[in-house]
């Protein structure tokens, strides 16, 4: 008997927050690898956070290769679940876990052998930065098929319902990581402090660990999961199904890292201190972007399962439910990073030079959390209702947008440095209005459609 829990009835507002929790909880875990990474690294210098912040691109990049398994799995496993479909959700959980594991193993090779060219794509002249990050970069590439294979176990999860053991399994890789990195990055007794090298070490140990997990708990829990035969070959009509859902969000997310790269490349300009700000800055707005990521991925899995069934109303009803709560978690956040932006940005990096830029990155971009919270949010709705390509050709062009953007507001008799952290924030403010514009219209036509075929 399986244990997938249905979202197409009960009361909306306490089936989304139920849900949402959990996921909220497992994106913090996701977010709070990195954050500790930062803390630690930020104590050894700016030097070394530009190092990790330059690696770090290429991870950030792998999302984007993950989103294919893991936008297919979460709708195709809550699409099916709602029709009550279970060998359909077997099958969209097998085919994207493997189809995960050969491009995790492609994209690790891919690292491995080309770390030098893609460090140098930056063009940053201080050794010690393009060295460390090399170094970074050669080990995360180890340790790909864990990074990659735990957020599509946990999606599979999701779009079931069952939201609480991804969180579980994700707390005690980070309780790892909190207890590795201090430990290899300084070092203890006889072992000596491995700086840099030792964060990525850190980071896939724990990554490691929480994929034994899931395939251990996997085996025992009475979710359909349990019944899965990953070793039988992949069926080719759920990889198409796969491909087709998570394609457009994958485009999006390559695409908002190249270009997030070429700021970085222009950013460099300004010397290691901006890209060290850039890192810690973004680290501090994932509290926002996560929160907002959790609670897409909860309305995903609570739109595709009443989608699936054909509750049209459910949905809507859920979407601006969902929409309500993440506008007042955008404006607290805004007000955070505007008001707090010294506090919180000292946390990370104690040197004079760095806190003042990083306050005013800090207060711009504080301006764009409330639009970026709605965008995501919209986002995880897109994508419930199987239509994954609005939020990604929206997301690509205004985000593609930065570019000139930054190049022309950072011109010296302009705003300078600061013009990009502009060319950043207002796009996001951007992105939020027209996203949501979208998904009004179309899921009024959708009710719309649904009221007539009730009418007798």
């Amino acid at each position: 008997m399986t244990q997938e829990k249905s979202l197409i009835s009960g009361n909306i507002f306490n089936e989304l927050i139920k849900l949402a929790i959990p996921i909220m909880g497992t994106s913090f875990l996701q977010m709070a690898y990195s954050m500790t990474d930062m803390i630690w690294i930020g104590r050894v210098g700016s030097r070394a956070v530009a190092a990790v912040g330059t690696a770090g691109f290429f991870p950030w990049l792998a999302i984007a290769f993950i989103r294919i398994s893991q936008i297919g799995a979460e709708v195709g496993v809550a699409q099916s679940i709602g029709k009550d479909d279970i060998k359909g959700a077997k099958g969209f959980a097998r085919s994207a876990l493997q189809l995960d594991f050969i491009i995790a193993l492609l994209y690790g090779i891919f690292l491995i052998l080309f770390r030098k060219p893609l460090i140098g794509f930056f063009k940053i002249e201080d050794a010690y930065v393009v060295n460390r990050a090399i170094d970074y970069l050669s080990i995360i590439g180890l340790g790909t098929v864990f990074s990659f294979a735990n957020p599509v176990f946990t999606s599979v999860f999701n779009g079931a319902g069952k939201s609480k053991p991804p969180f579980l399994i994700n707390s005690v890789g980070l309780i790892a990581n909190m207890i590795l990195d201090p430990l290899l990055i300084f070092g203890i007794g006889p072992l000596p402090g491995l700086g840099v090298r030792g964060a990525a070490i850190a980071t896939i140990t724990a990554q490691l660990i929480v994929t034994i997990i899931f395939l251990l708990y996997v085996k025992k829990d009475t979710l359909f999961l349990s019944e899965v035969k990953f070793y039988n070959l992949p069926e080719l009509m759920y990889i198409k199904k796969i491909v087709k859902l998570g394609f457009p969000a994958t485009l999006q997310s390559g695409m908002f890292t190249i270009f997030a790269m070429i700021i970085a490349r222009i950013i460099a300009n300004w010397g290691p201190i901006p890209i060290a700000v850039q890192k810690v800055g973004s680290q501090i707005e994932s509290i926002s972007w996560m929160t907002a990521h959790g609670f897409a991925t909860a309305l995903s899995a609570f739109v595709g399962q009443n989608y699936g069934a054909g509750k049209i109303k459910r949905v809507y009803r859920g979407y601006f439910t969902a929409l309500g709560i993440m506008s007042i978690i955008g404006v607290c956040t805004s007000l955070l990073l505007i008001l707090f932006a010294k506090p919180i940005f000292t946390i990370f990096i104690p040197e004079d030079k760095a806190i003042v830029q990083g306050v005013i990155y800090l207060r711009i971009l504080g301006v764009s959390q409330f639009f970026m919270c709605i965008e995501i949010t919209t986002t995880g709705a897109f994508n419930g209702l199987g239509k994954t390509l609005p939020p990604s050709l929206i997301s690509i062009i205004f985000t593609g947008l930065r570019i000139p953007a930054a190049l022309m507001l950072s011109k010296p008799e302009i705003l300078g440095l600061n013009g990009v952290w502009w060319s950043i924030s207002l796009s996001s403010v951007i992105k939020g209005i027209i996203l949501v514009i979208w998904f009004g219209i179309v899921i009024r036509k959708q009710k719309i459609t649904e009221d007539n075929n009730l009418e007798p």
